[in-house]
């Protein structure tokens, strides 16, 4: 498998530390509140990474973190009379109801930063003892940029790009522009910690470094999350983790690229924050993660209702695909199933080349909706047992790798679809012919047959 390392800028094979096995660090959410759009992509890119990867054979240990000490939780707890635990917890709860919305698979481990602080303060002491860090007069302590010759090799910014664009303050207790907090020292009403240098809490960077080398060593396979991360947040991962072993940190970076909303990029200031939450009450949530999964993960993607729509549709047939194979007729083995049979390979081929050229799932899906068609057809007929059993193991071989298809049951229709079966009802009591049968026509093109009797209609995918 081919993917872009963010650090190196060009494709590289996968060699992993350890042959079979993949060990993964995803950068998760700050659990203040519901995570949106944006917090949606790598989520879902990531855990098809994974999927994919099992797929191929590989064991991953995959770890994903919650922030769940940060400004943000604080501001949270303040404006609602409550602890800081009780807004992690809340928050980490909805998280799950979300992901699993999302058919997002759990994670090996979900680490967060107030289960660690021993971790933390022992990295931030080596980092002291090693003179890459240092305390303020008022319980901060700083990582000293300077000290780190390899600073930005990740964004591909030099010391001098970064001092140019520094912000002087003559009020600030670190020794340089550029440094930046490990860790902050206590201010009231703040939850706080002991350590060597009084009370506090950690930073946001160090949070992740100690996390990950705890649960994964101190160099490990792939290091993931959004292209936000690059600078400085996982910039500053590699300056802290390193200045501390002396080893090489991660050995693959990988981001994924912006989301914008309607043409516009998601800004609080123009109030186009989409939380997945909200978007659930529209759409189908696999059909958001099938929209998700239709772009190159490194590209930018649009989000609108229309894309989504398209997606919905696109979802529909795949499922619909799929029941038809699971309701087909029986017959004898013929030499157009063998020939059917034979196909297989070749469509796995071709779906595990353009998922092994850097987690290209656009052209993987559209494998997908090729195979769809072929069954579609294939299924016309009766068949033998064998060929319509190999037949669904390669459509949920695939569809489960995308993460689609999970938690539909059998007697669930899509919302839409129930929503014209119900207006139908209405038309037909008003004796609006036209309309009922164009509705019909509708259900039709969305691949579902009305079944009319005396105790109402009912939706039979076709």
């Amino acid at each position: 498998m081919q993917i872009y390392n963010t650090m190196t800028r060009k494709k590289e094979e996968l060699v992993t530390l350890v042959p079979g096995e993949v060990s993964m660090y995803v950068c998760g959410p700050t659990v203040y509140n519901f995570f949106h759009i944006g917090n949606a992509r790598p989520f879902v890119v990531f855990d098809t990474l994974r999927r994919y990867l099992e797929y191929r054979g590989y064991k991953v240990k995959f770890i994903q973190n919650f922030t769940d000490i940060d400004d943000k939780l604080i501001r949270k707890a303040n404006e609602e009379g409550i602890t800081v635990p009780e807004v992690a917890e809340r928050y980490i709860k909805e998280y799950y109801t979300d992901a699993d919305a999302l058919s997002v698979e759990r994670a090996t481990c979900n680490p967060r930063a107030t289960e660690h602080i021993p971790q933390i303060i022992a990295l931030v002491e080596t980092l002291i003892e090693k003179g890459h860090a240092y305390p303020a007069e008022n319980g901060d302590v700083y990582f000293s940029v300077r000290s780190f010759p390899g600073y930005g090799k990740l964004s591909g910014q030099s010391i001098e790009d970064l001092e140019s664009g520094a912000r002087i303050d003559p009020t600030d207790v670190k020794r340089d522009p550029l440094d930046f907090a490990l860790w902050k020292g206590a201010k009231p009403g703040e939850p706080a910690w002991d350590c060597p240098w009084g009370k506090g809490r950690p930073g946001w960077h160090i949070e992740c470094s100690a996390m990950s080398m705890e649960l994964l060593g101190p160099t490990f396979d792939i290091h993931a999350g959004g292209q936000d991360l690059v600078f400085p947040h996982h910039e500053n991962e590699i300056a802290q983790s390193e200045a501390a072993t002396g080893k090489p940190f991660a050995r693959y970076w990988m981001h994924n690229g912006y989301i914008n909303v309607n043409n516009q990029k998601m800004s609080k200031s123009l109030g186009n924050f989409l939380l997945v939450r909200e978007i659930g009450k529209e759409f189908d949530l696999e059909a958001v993660r099938l929209f998700l999964l239709g772009a190159h993960y490194r590209n930018p993607v649009n989000f609108s209702r229309d894309l989504v729509e398209q997606s919905n549709a696109g979802l529909i047939r795949i499922r619909t695909a799929r029941e038809r194979l699971a309701e087909a007729k029986e017959g004898p083995a013929t030499e157009a199933d063998a020939a059917f049979i034979a196909s297989l390979e070749e469509y796995n081929g071709k779906f595990c080349e353009a998922m092994d050229d850097d987690l290209n799932t656009a052209d993987a899906i559209g494998v997908l909706f090729d195979y769809a068609r072929a069954v579609n057809t294939f299924v016309s007929e009766p068949r033998s047992k064998e060929a319509l059993d190999k037949a669904a193991v390669l459509f949920d071989d695939i569809t489960r790798v995308l993460g689609i298809l999970q938690h539909q049951k059998e007697d669930e229709f899509p919302a839409e679809a129930l929503a014209l079966l119900e207006e139908r009802a209405v038309v037909r009591k008003a004796k609006d012919w036209a309309r009922a049968d164009a509705i019909r026509d509708e259900l039709k093109a969305m691949g579902f047959a009305v079944e009319d009797s005396k105790d109402g209609a009912k939706l039979k995918r076709l």
